[in-house]
């Protein structure tokens, strides 16, 4: 099963030994200025500076790693760099040092938060990329995107690993029973940090579709964590052999998708995509004369 990195990270450190130290009025300031400013780089939005990230930037000032100072402050980002600057100039200097040694890591497209801490003649500081999971508003539109990119990758021959699969009839969404389901498994695992097949309760992805009253003959399911798109995760999904074999297989009619997030989780945010094949009715006897 796939499971996305969330948290990218770089630490950069210089010193200054040789600049003589004054009062650091605005490190924030001055990393926005290099960004809009310094760069050369067209980038028409300043970076937003939170608490969380001052307090992550604290913590690594503590000597935490930044995974854990994130974590620890509470703030969940797609990408992040930390970079340090020791014997620190003034604020203006922090805006040329910037601008002239940390561009790419202050100018890239996906940054829009930032955080600094100063101890003496010491400055940390973090960019990031804001962990932005779709909103529950949303249900409805991702669920007909994923279905028209599940749709779309069937309707294409393809090889699912080494295992060719031809072309395969479209599906329909299921009901709200197969959507129960896979809600509720999303949210489990959103709730407690982890990501498998097999619920905390043991239950199977047949059992939990049975619980939920979706009566079956056929019944499959995907999983992924971290992505924050039908897109990526569909992409994900087809590039993996198994999750792929679920996309293309003609033994399923009907489909489903629910995520749930949670930041201070690993993952960040779960999806449970769910197939099944409804059961056959039996047939109606006809009305005795």
């Amino acid at each position: 099963m796939r499971q996305s990195t969330l948290l990218a990270s770089a630490l950069l450190v210089l010193s200054f030994a040789t600049i003589p130290l004054t009062a650091l009025a605005d490190v924030v300031g001055a990393i926005n200025e290099a960004r809009l400013h310094g760069c050369g780089a067209s980038v028409p939005l300043k970076l937003r500076e939170n608490s969380r990230l001052n307090e992550a930037a604290r913590r690594l000032a503590r000597g935490e790693s930044l995974p854990d100072a994130a974590n620890k402050a509470g703030y969940h980002s797609m990408s992040s760099a930390a970079l340090q600057i020791t014997n620190v100039p003034d604020d203006r200097d922090v805006e040329r040092i910037a601008a002239q040694r940390f561009c790419a890591q202050i100018t890239a497209s996906e940054m829009r938060d930032v955080g600094a801490y100063r101890r003496g003649s010491d400055v940390w500081f973090l960019v990031a990329a804001p962990f932005t999971p779709p909103a529950p508003s949303d249900r409805q539109a991702i669920s007909r995107r994923t279905l028209e990119l599940t749709n779309e990758a069937r309707s294409h021959p393809r090889h699912c690993g080494a295992e060719p699969f031809p072309a395969a009839p479209p599906l329909i969404l299921g009901p709200p029973t197969l959507e129960r389901a896979a809600a509720e498994h999303s949210q489990d695992m959103a709730r407690h940090n982890y990501m498998d097949h097999t619920g905390r309760d043991g239950s199977t992805p047949a059992d939990r579709i049975t619980r939920a009253g979706y009566k079956w003959q056929a019944v499959g399911e995907n999983l992924a964590s971290g992505t924050l798109s039908p897109e990526e995760t569909v992409n994900g999904w087809i590039g993996s052999p198994h999750h792929c074999e679920n996309l293309m297989s003609p033994r399923f009619t009907e489909m489903v998708i629910a995520y749930a997030a949670n930041p201070s989780s690993s993952g960040g945010i779960y999806w449970t995509q769910l197939f099944g094949t409804p059961a056959q009715r039996p047939a109606r006897k006809p009305d005795s004369q």
